[in-house]
Parts: structure tokens; sequence; C-alpha cells
């Protein structure tokens, strides 16, 4: 059955087919050890505790003077309580006194409070002659304490396992003294593409060739998802190329995504080859603009692929994106359902959906209300308030030029052919803001 033959799914329905499809690596078989100086945007495998409490200790968290509160408590500048100093704490010093009535201690930021001591009178709240300290405003009672295992317990969870690990992680690790972490392997993505036409940057153009951008843009865009790319190349439009090449990439990579050949025409043979394969082909076509066409398949567990290497097993189902040639709808239907599936592949637990945003509009934004269209374009904050720009220039799915330096797509939905200025729309973000 040919595509045009098919119904066209919505796009909601394609999207909760893929992530459906997609199981989440093993937490016991895809399991590495990293150090944490590469464990930045790694997915964190076991959940972390530590020995620790934190704060250690309980320590200053200000430059002053550590006091009991009973001896300061009626302080004023008219009239002062007077201490004597006993004893000077920098920070990584043990304290060797205990604070008596009427004594206190010279502390900074982040020192032990010694004992006997259970408030912090800030510097600026006193003045000091010699041995002799001035109180000159009462605090408040255990005022600019940090109480040991405030911020956290030992032995309870400090870090849950799915989560991405950032700067912010990463620094709560290091203090918790784990130089070494369990994380998700990255997912391997197998990525070619398709066409007689097509030659690399770096060949001369002949006339009816095109310079493949596809495998340029998804080898980056997959990077960024956490995931590795492996490149396989241009693969002409020859059936038993493709099949060596679809079989080579469904034994070696998690996801396979290939650009072009997945539409109606004479040289279009990527599905008839999944099929010959022992593919299930769950989506051939989407009610989407740009994107169309696409093929979502999936492969038998310990599938064998002969005809093209000799009896190479595949560990795992792979998952196969079909994507269109046109250079705008790879982008657009990469960020609207392959990213989210590399994502919840990843094993990261939240955050793997699309990030959808309801802004106003600056420009007059079209469609025919056929399919669910997207335009391209840039959020821009304007008074604390996200406005979409629309890119200029034509939006035809094979032009890439004005999508560079967008960050946003508009979503018209079907049967809504005109969004006006000042109007309110739908769009998914698919880069920082």
């Amino acid at each position: 059955m040919i595509k045009d033959e098919i119904a066209m799914l919505s796009v909601n329905d394609a999207e909760a087919i893929i992530l459906n499809l997609v199981q989440p690596l093993d937490a016991q078989r895809d399991i590495e050890v990293v150090d944490l100086l590469t464990a930045d945007n790694r997915i964190l495998a076991t959940p972390v505790t530590s020995s620790l409490d934190f704060p250690h200790w309980d320590n200053s968290a200000m430059d002053g003077y550590a006091v009991r509160y009973e001896d300061v408590q009626h302080a004023s500048a008219e009239q002062p309580v007077i201490l004597e100093i006993i004893e000077e704490i920098p920070a990584g010093y043990q304290p060797q006194s205990t604070i008596q009535p009427g004594q206190a201690a010279r502390i900074f930021t982040g020192a032990v409070i010694p004992a006997g001591a259970d408030t912090i009178v800030i510097q600026e709240k006193t003045r000091r002659e010699e041995n002799r300290v001035f109180i000159l405003a009462a605090p408040q009672a255990q005022e600019f304490v940090r109480h040991k295992a405030s911020f956290y317990q030992a032995g309870t969870p400090l870090l849950s396992a799915g989560i991405r690990l950032n700067a912010a992680e990463i620094a709560v690790l290091a203090v918790a003294q784990c130089p070494q972490l369990n994380v998700y392997r990255r997912p391997r993505v197998a990525i070619f593409s398709t066409g007689d036409e097509l030659v690399t940057p770096d060949q001369p153009l002949e006339p009816g060739q095109i310079v493949d951008s596809n495998q340029y843009a998804l080898a980056a865009l997959v990077k960024q998802s956490g995931a590795e790319p492996l490149l396989l190349g241009i693969i002409k439009d020859e059936p038993d190329a493709l099949q060596k090449a679809i079989a080579y990439a469904i034994a070696n990579a998690d996801i396979v995504i290939s650009s072009g050949g997945v539409s109606v025409g004479d040289y279009d043979y990527v599905d008839k080859i999944l099929e010959s394969l022992g593919a299930k082909i769950h989506i051939r076509a989407v009610g989407m603009k740009p994107g169309k066409p696409l093929t979502v398949a999936t492969f038998p567990t310990q599938h064998s692929c002969t005809d093209a290497i000799n009896r190479v097993s595949i560990p795992h189902s792979s998952l196969y994106f079909g994507l269109p040639g046109n250079p705008a709808a790879v982008l657009v239907t990469f960020w609207r359902f392959v990213l989210s599936a590399i994502k919840k592949l990843s094993g990261v637990t939240d955050g793997w959906k699309p990030i959808f945003l309801k802004v106003r509009s600056r420009d007059e934004l079209r469609s025919d209300g056929k399919r669910e269209t997207y335009l391209w374009g840039k959020l821009h904050l304007i008074d604390g308030v996200y406005e979409f720009h629309k890119a200029g220039g034509s939006h035809s799915s094979g032009n890439l030029i004005n999508l560079a330096q967008t960050n946003a797509l508009a979503v018209l939905p079907i049967g809504k052919t005109l969004i006006s200025p000042e109007e309110k729309v739908q769009v998914l973000q698919i880069g920082y803001l």
C-alpha cells in the first residue's frame, strides 16, 4: 500500500504512538561508570545518597561574632553589651574554647561555631576595641547560624536516578565526595541520507546536485540531545545499498534516522526495504506541514539481517525514523518527534516531552488549514512577555536559510488559517530562549 492511500495520522496521535514505542535504557544492563568531571549532561542511572550531613557542622553564615543569645538579647546602640573576645575562628579552623557568659569569638563566614555560642552578630552591628567587642543591636535568636544537617541529612536520598546532570547537580556530587558515578550509556543513533543527487560539502557541485545538509544538522541535534551519532554517509537510491545500510544501522544503533526516500516517488524504497527486513511500520504519514512523509518502524528483538550482513543479531528493538528529504522538514520532524524519543530512551524520567508556550505573535501567521502547520521564528522577551517573531522569507520545506537563529516553531492547528498580529499562538521551543 502506498502512502497516498493511507490516512494521515494527527500529530498528537503520531506522538503518542512514538513515545509508547520507546523503551528507556535498562537500569542494570545499560550502565557506565564515569568520573565526575566527565559527567556533564549525562543521565544518572542509580540514586545517590551521602554519608555526610550538609552542613557538616554548625557554621556561621556571616562575618561577625559568635555569642550567647542570652548575653546580647537586650543590646542596643544606647546600651551596648560589652563582651570579651577569647578566640578568632577562620574557616577551616577547629574552635579551641567554649564561649562562657560575657564572652564572644571573632568568626568568619563558613567557620565552625564554637561550643557555648548559639547566635552570630554581624560585624556591621558591632564596634571592636582591642580584645572587647561592643554589641550595638540585639540579634534574633540563632541568627546567621547554619545548623548541621539543615540542608541535607546523611543517609537520606540526595539525587534520584533519571535526572540530567548539569552544573548544580555536579557541584552537589562533588561536595558529597562522589568522584565516580553510575550513568546510563549514551543512546546510539545511526544517521544517513538517501538520494543520488546528494554530495558532501567538500565536493564541487555539478548541475542538479544538492549538498547533503541533513546529516550534519541531525548529527548536531543528536549530540545536543546527549546521544551518540553514528554517521553512515550518503546512500544512493539503490535497493541493495539501502538494504545493507539499514541492516547495519539497526544492528548497531538504538535509533536509526534516515532522510529522504519515504515519499511516493519511483525511487522511494525505504518502506519496502524495512518490510523486507521484518520491520513493523507504525506510521507512514502525518498531518503536518512540513513533514507529511514520516515513516516510523520497529524491529523485533534478536532480529537477524542475513541479506546484508552475516546474521548479526540485534540485542534490542531498534526504532526507525524515516524523515522527509527536504531540510526544513527534517528539522521540524526531529524537533517534534525524534528529540522526545531520544530523551525518553536515554533514561531521563522527566523533561522529555516537547515544551510548548502560549505567546503573542508580532506577525501575521497564515496556513491553508489542511494540516497542522509549523512556522519558524524567534521568541523575544519584551517587557517581561514573550513574543513570537516569524522568520522572514519563504517557509517552504526546502528553504533552510531562514531557519538559522530561530528558537521556536509557531503551531497553527488544522482549520486555523490566520493568526493576526497581537493574537496568542502556541509555539514549540526548539532552542535556548
